[in-house]
């Protein structure tokens, strides 16, 4: 006997899909679309089969479950056990963090926090600083907070870290492995890019990672996603610390039936090429699909690293450069980047870059130019990851050498305002995460949060990539808006495309996964300012629906 049908009826159904936009029914059986459209479209169906007609959502709206295609719950686990004191509000499931400026607020809030500290020895391990609305906050600084508590600054970027004197001697931060390397300032107690992953980040893992501390954070992570309406998401570098630590949170905690989303892993080549060598970082990757489950899955995707982060101004910018006259980081080394693409691109996998300034994007492009060259693919769809800023020109070149784009909108959002008077200068802070260009270039664009750079709601990054508004309210390139359908694609089955996952998900399509967010108004309806303020009751996820709620 077939398995019983389930017909779920609502007030419209945007389906994503261009041939049938919209429609007010659809039939699912194990976690599969067959069919949508109204109730009499259905009937081929339904007749002389065991169906239940759902009408709990006939007064809502349903859209394709939407898509996070690149998030890090592993390192959210971590970040969301900190105490948070950032510059703008946060929404979370459990709480709103409300925001501190300037840096006299900084450090009242940072000794509250410490002095609330029962235990003496208890670390203060703090996320969301960042110097244009904190000023500079060094080892002395912190050292007046506290001699004898260990205390990190953890800077809103997740790129940089700053230690008390204190910190330094707990986790044996020493001064002269700290002369060794290059993203030091020991006697600052500042830690950034490769000093902070591969001396600082490192050492503090086990307490970070405690097995109870983890699993709670990524249970909190868990309701992040849930928070934002999201039904998949790609942890977008598996393997960056210690795999078999990564794996273990998301096993335990992600993989339930009490999950209402999936989880997409693209591992990071850096760190066991950096062990291993090129070619055996390319076997280790070959193995990770062994590990898949219902929930959790690994396809041949890869990341690599380019330039530093947009929040830190590590960014390599091309050009004129900053105003200031530095120049940004390389994450990794150009001839280990170059053979690691090489490897990747050679064995068929799909690459995905993390680079935000003109310049990481000039020398990302360069290499795929390279690559293609060498070894043409079609439909590779090379992944420019972030696009902080890139010039039109270089939006014209990766549209003719087939990459695509999964952008980060929220920098308009949050550094906007501040990037207009310092770093880059008005002209092309403007043009940051030039959405639009690539649209216009028929380039596949999606929008993620990188959580938690950006809060993990899809409605919210779309809203943003439609208005272009800053947090003070200015305008950016309105050229480079988005449309509303542009956006939603965005979220939904260009997301999916990033991921190779367009036949499975992003449409309400019959043969695909039965993945709905459930909305409470009209996205269409509302002032597409205003589509991130949408309610969303909660998920329909392979089929069965999950409500919603704060915990």
């Amino acid at each position: 006997m077939s398995s019983p049908i389930t017909v779920y009826a609502a007030k419209k159904i945007l389906t994503m899909d261009a041939d049938r936009p919209q429609a007010s029914a659809v039939a699912v059986r194990d976690g599969m679309i067959l069919g949508v459209g109204s109730l009499a479209d259905l009937q081929p169906w339904l007749h002389e089969q065991r169906y239940d007609l759902v009408r709990d959502f006939e007064g809502k709206w349903l859209l394709p479950g939407l898509i996070d295609p690149h998030l890090h719950p592993f390192m959210a686990a971590a970040m969301i056990m900190t105490d948070m004191i950032a510059a703008f509000e946060w929404r979370l499931p459990w709480a709103t963090i409300k925001p501190v400026r300037g840096k006299d607020a900084y450090m009242a809030e940072l000794r509250r926090v410490e002095q609330a500290k029962r235990d003496a020895s208890e670390p203060v391990i703090t996320w969301g600083y960042h110097p244009f609305w904190h000023g500079a906050v060094l080892r002395a600084d912190l050292d007046a907070v506290s001699a004898s508590r260990p205390i990190v600054v953890w800077h809103r970027s997740a790129h940089e870290m700053f230690f008390n004197t204190a910190a330094l001697r707990r986790w044996n931060l020493t001064e002269e492995e700290a002369r060794a390397h290059a993203g030091v300032d020991y006697a600052a107690g500042h830690y950034w890019e490769s000093g902070m992953v591969e001396l600082a980040a490192a050492k503090l893992a086990p307490y970070m990672f405690d097995r109870t501390r983890y699993l709670a954070g990524m249970a909190r992570a868990r309701d992040v996603v849930r928070f934002g309406g999201i039904t998949t998401i790609a942890e977008m570098s598996f393997g960056i610390t210690d795999p078999d630590l990564e794996w273990l949170g998301p096993q335990a905690v992600l993989d339930g039936d009490d999950v209402p989303f999936r989880t997409f892993f693209v591992a990071d080549a850096k760190t066991p090429a950096m062990k291993l060598g090129a070619d055996r970082a390319l076997a280790w990757a070959d193995e990770l699909p062994r590990r898949n489950t219902r929930r959790l899955r690994f396809g041949r995707h890869i990341k690599l690293f380019a330039d530093g982060a947009f929040y830190s101004l590590g960014m390599r910018i091309g050009g004129a450069g900053y105003i200031d006259g530095h120049q940004g980081e390389w994450m990794t080394p150009l001839a280990l980047f170059e053979q690691l693409a090489t490897t990747f691109w050679n064995a068929g996998y799909q690459i995905h870059v993390h680079t935000n300034g003109d310049a990481g994007l000039a020398m990302v492009l360069r290499t795929l130019q390279m690559l293609q060259d060498s070894k043409p693919r079609v439909d590779h769809r090379f992944t420019i990851e972030h696009f902080g800023y890139g010039t039109n020109e270089q939006v014209v070149k990766l549209a003719r050498l087939g990459a695509i784009v999964s952008a980060n909108p929220y920098y308009i959002y949050e550094m906007g305002d501040e990037y207009l008077g310092n770093s880059l200068g008005r002209d092309r802070t403007s043009q940051m995460v030039r959405a639009g260009s690539v649209a216009r270039a028929g380039v596949p664009l999606a929008l993620h949060s990188d959580f938690a750079m950006a809060p993990a709601q899809p409605l919210r990054l779309a809203q943003i990539a439609i208005t272009r508004r800053t947090a003070g309210g200015a305008q950016l390139a309105e050229n480079e808006r988005l449309t509303l359908d542009q956006a939603l694609r965005a979220i939904t089955l260009d997301a999916a495309f990033v991921l190779g996952l367009e036949n499975e998900i992003g449409s309400i399509t019959s043969g695909k996964r039965a993945d709905f967010t459930v909305l409470d108004e009209d996205p269409y309806g509302v002032d597409a300012g205003s589509i991130g303020e949408i309610p969303i009751w909660g998920t329909i996820f392979d089929g069965k629906p999950f409500e919603r709620k704060a915990t």
